[in-house]
């Protein structure tokens, strides 16, 4: 409780500093998006990267938060001059919680050759910058907690018991308490957009991007292709890191539209700590994969203020003595205020 009062109480302050400085009223509004993301869907399984929580709240376009973005040196989209309405900068704030378990949960004894159990609270404060429909910018801080304080065993405990499935029996194994805190920072381009029979547009929108921190350190890059009747500004639906990115924003619409998407993403990991362990102390560890790709695959749709996605994706092992690959899925929803 005191990390989500700490959290709100930034939060607060935040919001205000943001508020003061509003856009005109025909922007697109604040955002506030809910991601959940479990094996059970698609994969049907119980292990690795089990469970993750995000709500994430994206603020309308910000004056001071455009020139701000425009002053760091790997989002600097030219100088003064040539800043004009087409660059837009938000706020973005997020909480979330991972679980990760290993493929055996049904003893309470260390598994030397499977991936500790673990669990990632922790709050996100970011920026999110955009040049019309050609370029988007993230940076996001996240900071938190991994270990017991992360209250993943408890969560897990309470849904699993509530749902009436077998509760993993191995948590007295996770990983210590330990800070978080991991920095990341991802870049998309879009290309023009290209037409279709059948009234359909497509565009691809590569990407790249990494992380740096005792959580995650990595470098990653991909590109994600659209299919859809009328392809808007936003550069798909938000996910949980590490994933192909999201911007977490998009426009109104009067009717329904919906989009499909694919994409891929391939990161070099320096540091995983759910797999290397404990930083600052003797853990459990599993030797890592170097080298990890998703695949993914999605349709969203959006009706007026509402925007709903579902991703089916598609892991590479991520450890030496892995035995498959992982398959999950990610359903988010989105409503702009």
């Amino acid at each position: 409780m005191s990390h989500m009062r700490i959290f709100l109480s930034v939060l607060a302050l935040l919001c205000i500093l943001v508020w003061a400085d509003a856009s005109p009223a025909d922007e697109p509004g604040d955002v506030l998006s809910i991601q959940l993301e479990n094996d059970f869907f698609g994969g049907g399984t119980d292990r690795h990267f089990t469970h993750g929580t995000r709500i994430e709240y994206t603020t309308k376009p910000v004056g001071w938060i455009t020139d701000w973005a425009n002053r760091l040196p790997w989002i600097r989209f030219g100088d003064e001059k040539e800043i004009d309405d087409s660059i837009k900068g938000r706020a973005s704030f997020s909480i979330g919680q991972n679980m990760f378990t290993p493929e055996n949960v049904f003893t309470p004894q260390l598994l030397l050759n499977d991936r500790p159990y673990a669990g990632w609270l922790y709050m996100g404060f970011g920026l999110v910058a955009n040049k019309r429909e050609s370029r988007y910018d993230k940076v996001m801080l996240e900071i938190g907690m991994i270990g017991p304080s992360s209250l993943a065993e408890k969560t897990q405990r309470f849904w699993h018991s509530m749902w009436g499935i077998h509760v993993p029996e191995g948590w007295d194994n996770q990983l210590g308490n330990e800070p978080g805190i991991v920095l990341y920072y991802e870049q998309a381009r879009r290309y023009e957009k290209g037409d279709l029979p059948f009234n359909l547009q497509f565009d691809i929108i590569p990407h790249f991007g990494g992380s740096l921190g005792n959580v995650f350190t990595y470098a990653s890059a991909g590109f994600i292709l659209r299919l859809g009747p009328d392809l808007r500004n936003d550069f798909g639906p938000p996910r949980i890191r590490p994933s192909l990115p999201g911007a977490g924003y998009f426009r109104r619409e009067k009717g329904l539209d919906y989009y499909l998407f694919a994409g891929v993403e391939g990161r070099a990991i320096i540091r995983n700590i759910f797999l290397d362990g404990n930083t600052f102390r003797d853990s459990h560890s599993i030797e890592k994969r170097m080298f990890v790709g998703d695949l993914q695959a999605g349709v969203t749709f959006q009706l007026a203020r509402f925007q709903v996605s579902y991703t089916q994706i598609y892991r590479t092992k991520e450890f030496k003595a892995q035995n498959n690959a992982d398959i999950y899925g990610s359903l988010n929803l989105s409503y702009q205020f």
